[in-house]
């Protein structure tokens, strides 16, 4: 998988299944629409158009199914026939799985996926999910060679028409972007240190003709990450384009590494804390495909570097840190350091950025996969129209997304403290960790704080298995998608134009109303 590369095409060609295995995907009711002109050129002569038929009679998705049309150099499988109003109607996760299971080995390999105009992109982030890029198998760096896999949409319904260049690029870009954040959360701390993540944020910032900005040391990022061998540091992605009439900032959380500092994991819960970095590394991701589509708004992405190790200085519980907000924080917990890093960088992007949207991204709770499960992000923010957005984008992009209760009068009070403004963990474990954590976050904003601010816990949906997912990267693509001037990204985005608003609110409350 190390060694695929994607490509999306308006067709794909014409070849035989033993020069070229070849993987049929769809709804059975769309897989039913297509005509056997529009497929045969990729089956025959192997299958016939009855072997094809009585290949789709046969499939039963339960709530999915598989069958071989010619030994194992082609197949076709079937999606669920139906989803529930939590899930994406795209089926994405179940995209990703039969492309695993189910795409024929070689080489030149090919995907045929057959849907609706609107599954289009959900569909493609879902296979580039399913083509990992890092890995250090010996037998890998052997097999230097590219394997190639094709990707043909087939677009059933009323507007069924090939994909055009501009929205093929579109997809081309999502699917690096996807592939980009998993590799990024995939690789090791002994490779992917804070330097290497700058590196990798700079080397992009010098091909996408964007500004970057970095600290080397900065308020409580370097509490969290002083005791570790490579320095924490804080970075910006800048976009300004002429004409921009908003300013958006993502901030992610980047601990490339988590052994719970002095308040130390144990050794079954410390392995995979190479994930730490996923929120900052989907951020990565989106931004240079975001970027890449034209987006019209001043976009800044806050990457709060760093790594919570163990060592002589590393902060201890009792100690008392200021934050930029100018709150103090007691530490009773160095294991709840995520909060801090962005408590930093979402004031950063207040105060210095001036962003009047801010967005923070992160691996922050174990009890996010409690609260919304494995597959949903956990999503809190301080208005309801933004709630109800990021559930549709989630929808949209198969990024699913589900909010979390926003109730600070309520919560805040567990990290009330004796000795200073604060404590960062909570009092009760049993009173709703990830919407604390969040509110957390967001008190340094302040809680009347007039901007939109929005916070997404990825824990769980960040990885399946061993595996990152590169979450996180179509969510934020079709959350925003109303700011690009990309036709594929408008289409997946929620936000509804602000033209509908009467002008005295825009007037009124141009920041809490305004969806880009």
């Amino acid at each position: 998988m190390a060694n695929v590369v994607l490509e999306f095409k308006a067709s794909a060609g014409d070849s035989e299944p033993q020069n070229r295995p070849v993987l049929i995907i769809g709804q059975q009711t769309n897989l039913q629409q297509v005509s056997w002109s529009q497929i045969k050129g990729k089956l025959q002569p192997v299958v016939s158009k009855e072997i094809w038929q009585a290949a789709l009679s046969a499939l039963n998705p339960n709530p999915t199914d598989s069958c071989p049309l010619y030994l194992n150099h082609a197949a076709v499988a079937s999606l669920p026939s139906r989803v529930s109003r939590h899930n994406s109607p795209s089926s994405a996760h179940f995209v990703s799985r039969l492309v695993r299971s189910c795409l024929p080995g070689g080489n030149n390999r090919c995907i045929v996926m057959v849907c609706e105009r609107s599954d289009v992109f959900p569909s493609s982030c879902a296979i580039a999910r399913a083509f990992p890029i890092f890995s250090r198998r010996s037998t890998s760096s052997r097999r230097a060679e590219k394997k190639h896999v094709t990707v043909e949409f087939v677009i059933v319904g009323q507007d069924n028409n090939p994909l055009d260049a501009a929205e093929l690029e579109c997809l081309s870009n999502a699917a690096d972007g996807v592939r980009l954040a998993a590799r990024i959360v995939d690789t090791p701390c002994n490779e992917m240190n804070t330097d290497h993540f700058l590196d990798v944020s700079e080397t992009m910032s010098m091909n996408e003709h964007i500004s970057t900005t970095e600290f080397s040391t900065l308020w409580c990022i370097y509490g969290v990450g002083k005791a570790a061998e490579h320095p924490p540091a804080l970075a910006v992605l800048s976009h300004t384009p002429d004409g921009a009439t908003q300013t958006i900032a993502w901030v992610g959380k980047g601990i490339v590494y988590d052994t719970g500092g002095l308040s130390i994991k144990g050794k079954t819960t410390m392995p995979g804390m190479k994930r730490d970095c996923g929120g900052a590394a989907a951020i990565l991701g989106a931004f240079k495909a975001t970027v890449k589509q034209g987006f019209k708004d001043n976009l800044h992405a806050v990457f709060c570097l760093a790594e919570n190790a163990v060592g002589p200085i590393a902060t201890r519980p009792d100690d008392i840190h200021t934050l930029y907000s100018g709150k103090t924080v007691e530490i009773n917990n160095t294991d709840a350091e995520g909060r801090l890093v962005l408590a930093d960088g979402v004031v950063y992007a207040s105060k210095d950025l001036s962003a009047d949207i801010v967005l923070d991204m992160a691996t922050l709770t174990g009890a996010q996969g409690i609260s919304t499960g494995k597959y949903h992000a956990a999503v809190m923010t301080n208005s309801e129209q933004w709630e109800s957005a990021c559930v549709r984008a989630g929808r949209s992009s198969g990024d699913l997304a589900h909010p979390l209760v926003y109730c600070p009068e309520l919560h805040f009070s567990e990290f009330t403290s004796a000795m200073a403004d604060m404590k960062n963990s909570v009092a009760d474990r049993e009173n709703a960790q990830s919407s604390c954590a969040g509110l957390f976050i967001g008190s340094h904003l302040g809680f009347d704080w007039p901007g939109v601010w929005v916070h997404v816990d990825i824990a769980s949906p960040v990885h399946a298995g061993e595996r990152a997912t590169g979450f996180g990267v179509a969510l934020l693509m079709a959350l925003f998608g109303q700011a690009s001037d990309d036709s594929m990204l408008n289409q997946v985005s929620p936000l509804v134009a602000s033209t509908n608003m009467c002008e005295d609110q825009m007037e009124r409350d141009c920041k809490r109303r305004r969806l880009v």
